[in-house]
């Protein structure tokens, strides 16, 4: 980038994928990260400039531009202007990590700026702090299959690839599900016999997630934590559950809290078949098949 006195400026360029957290039966503990790329152009400039999203998200409470803030206070170093560009084919609805791609982008152009380099441990302890959780940042700075835990300031992500045969059909209601609605209808205790259910299938579904084995995913991802109270808040959830099952997909979940729904197929013509039956049902739906992203985030510096 050439500035207006023909010096030139740095451009941070941050490219984070979607992610998709809880995978069924790992409430607030696994994410994945999918092939679908948000990109962020971050260069100094005189004044604070945001392009590339609604006229809303374009003042001093974008998320990018207050997560570059927070990320040079805790590196001790002053903030400059920017001049932020953003890409992103990841729908605002919920349930693919949007806001996360932003926390990140912001800490990772206060890391590049401040101190010449991008540090994927730092960035996910910055941005856990920011996002308050590390179900979506985890998965999409370090990409594939990621289980997470909290204790105190220390995050602890422990990574995994997915199979290459899967495939995930991503489906986006022109609808939200409020985060705090989400979070309001679960229950606040659960019986033994839950957590036991819960713990055995969570280990099955990385398992299968790792081998690729559909059978053992289809009978292991079955959730009672969120899914029975969060579905309802998706009038599509079981319509369309029951459209992918029966054209065959091996599971079929909530993307987070919602309102996104994912599908799981084993191979590329199953895959084909659970995406054109769901775009017969939905057709105004936002819909995407994809791979799991095994790269995560990258950082260039131009």
């Amino acid at each position: 980038m050439i500035a207006a006195d023909g010096q030139s400026k740095p451009v941070v360029i941050v490219r984070v994928p979607a992610t998709s957290a809880n995978v069924g039966v790992g409430f607030d503990c696994l994410g994945i990260a999918l092939d679908l790329t948000a990109t962020f152009l971050m260069s100094p400039s005189e004044t604070l400039e945001i392009d590339g999203c609604e006229e809303r998200f374009r003042g001093e409470d974008n998320l990018v531009w207050q997560s570059y803030l927070k990320g040079c206070a805790e590196l001790g170093c002053d903030p400059t202007p920017l001049k932020i560009s953003i890409l992103s084919p990841i729908p605002l609805s919920g349930g693919l990590g949007s806001s996360s791609t932003c926390v990140i982008a912001g800490v990772a152009a206060a890391q590049v700026l401040c101190r010449g380099a991008y540090d994927r441990d730092e960035c996910l302890e910055m941005a856990t702090r920011i996002e308050g959780h590390p179900d979506n940042v985890a998965p999409a700075i370090m990409g594939g299959l990621v289980s997470s835990f909290v204790e105190g300031d220390d995050t602890t992500s422990t990574r995994m690839d997915i199979a290459q045969s899967l495939r995930f059909i991503a489906i986006a209601p022109p609808y939200e599900v409020r985060t705090a609605d989400a979070r309001r209808v679960l229950p606040t205790e659960v019986p033994t016999s839950t957590a036991v259910w819960q713990m055995g299938r969570c280990v099955a579904v990385v398992r299968a997630l790792e081998t690729g084995n559909a059978a053992l995913l289809s009978k292991a991802n079955h959730d009672k934590l969120h899914e029975p109270y969060r579905s309802k808040l998706i009038c599509d959830f079981e319509p369309l559950k029951q459209i992918a099952l029966e054209s065959g997909a091996c599971a079929f979940m909530i993307s987070g809290s919602g309102s996104t729904m994912l599908a799981v197929a084993d191979g590329e013509e199953r895959a084909a078949a659970v995406h054109k039956a769901l775009a017969d049902a939905r057709p105004d739906f936002w819909l995407r098949t994809l791979k799991a992203n095994s790269l995560g985030t990258t950082v260039d510096l131009n």
